[in-house]
């Protein structure tokens, strides 16, 4: 598969809405797309499954290390590969959009935000093309604000191959949150607004533009490949859907999974659960009537094994206050809160103590990104952080066989967790 890495010069340039332009002229073109997403991100994979129609996939060097991220890349399915970047190009040092562009060896497109400049664009292109060894083979400039605007703006960027000017759209912004942008089912670019910005896009330079990437590494030393008979509920709604493909397709190898709605109520006949991150802030009051919390905390009662991340910790706690306070699950002694300004964001690198799924001393990366605090009601942690925020420096909680945290893990580093619940999952449904 060839492809290309879509990177802006700053953050809020609208490298997400050129991102989705680009994916939808290559398949107005016939073009099968693989998107990616430079970063632990979930939101903005989400808005690229919704255009090209199959699920994105996340290349991050910190989470997942060199062959990892370059694995990641192959195991997607398509003819061309279109990879967004995160923030500035050169921004994130070794895990910015520029380290994996070196990576994988693949040429980029840079977007410009045009709607304050003119023929300075080209010296802005210039200088990030010429500054850090990265191939910039083509150029978009986004938000023009007249046809006069746009010639001068594709004038200003001749030196490298036309891609695009995108004019000022109304309906292609995509509405943010404190998480950042709203998730693909909430609301994405409007269908006009995407066919109008895709008609500006030259296809057929862009396929020029795509190379083949690195060859895929030696064999991989994977998880477990045999099928023990566990079942896995995923928990999956609008509170509850921040999961890295990887992570499932890492479950999906050793156990049925079993997708399941915490807001329906649902009440998975199952041997473990996994309850990934999202927005259950948004859905307190819902949650809290559900018969699924109830469940889990029987399960739990019981010895099941549950796993929940950010989001699905919260779900696992005593309560969690937004506008007002709403009971949970009841099964982490702990008590949550939304706050106004961000509490954590960042790369978490910790390691592990005695927990349900995991030995002493393993290490485990990942990701944080809450606005919630905690109070901690006297349980054990199960990582000890050496990177990142985590509460007071640790991470990881867990009564019974329940572990909750706000580390967001990724099977490329820390799939042993993930086969770690799966076993136990295979011991609670022989006892």
């Amino acid at each position: 598969m060839k492809g290309f890495v879509v990177a802006g010069t700053g953050s809020d340039v609208g490298k997400t809405v050129v991102t989705l332009s680009v994916i939808r002229a290559l398949r107005d073109r016939g073009y099968d797309v693989q998107p990616y997403k430079v970063g632990p991100d979930y939101i903005d994979p989400s808005h690229h499954e919704a255009v090209a129609g199959k699920p994105s996939r996340n290349l991050d060097p910190f989470l997942m290390g060199r062959d990892g991220l370059i694995r990641n890349f192959h195991r997607g399915e398509g003819e061309i590969g279109v990879v967004e970047g995160v923030m500035g190009m050169y921004d994130g040092g070794e895990n910015s959009t520029a380290a994996v562009a070196k990576i994988l060896d693949l040429p980029v497109v840079l977007v410009l935000d045009g709607s304050a400049t003119a023929e300075s664009a080209g010296a802005v292109a210039h200088g990030f093309a010429s500054y850090g060894g990265v191939k910039v083979a083509g150029a978009v400039a986004n938000r023009a604000g007249s046809s006069r605007h746009e010639r001068m703006l594709r004038d200003a960027l001749s030196g490298y191959r036309y891609v695009a000017v995108l004019p000022r759209t109304e309906g292609a912004e995509i509405p943010g949150r404190h998480l950042g942008l709203r998730m693909s089912g909430e609301r994405t670019i409007h269908a006009a607004a995407l066919d109008k910005l895709a008609s500006h896009v030259d296809a057929a330079a862009l396929a020029e533009i795509a190379e083949p990437a690195v060859p895929e590494p030696g064999r991989e030393r994977r998880g477990p490949v045999e099928d023990r008979g566990t079942r896995v509920g995923v928990a999956l709604d609008e509170a509850f859907n921040f999961y890295y493909r990887s992570n499932v397709e890492h479950l999906g190898r050793a156990a049925e999974l079993v997708f399941f709605s915490p807001l329906r109520g649902d009440l998975p006949d199952v041997d473990a659960v996994y309850l990934g991150g999202g927005y259950p802030e948004l859905h307190a009051e819902r949650l809290s009537g559900s018969g699924t919390l109830r469940y889990l905390r029987d399960g739990a009662n019981d010895g099941m094994p549950i796993y929940g991340e950010c989001g699905g910790m919260m779900a696992l706690g005593e309560s969690l206050t937004a506008e007002s306070s709403h009971e949970m699950a009841g099964i982490l002694p702990i008590d949550f809160e939304m706050r106004d300004d961000l509490q954590a964001v960042g790369y978490v690198e910790a390691t592990t103590r005695s927990n349900p799924f995991t030995g002493r001393g393993r290490t485990v990366r990942g990701h944080e990104f809450h606005y919630s605090s905690c109070e901690l009601g006297g349980v054990d942690a199960a990582y000890d952080l050496t990177r990142g925020e985590g509460v007071d420096g640790s991470d990881g909680f867990h009564e019974h066989n329940a572990l909750g945290a706000y580390t967001h893990v990724h099977a490329g580093s820390a799939g042993f967790l993930l086969d770690g619940l799966v076993e136990a999952g295979a011991d609670y449904r022989r006892s």
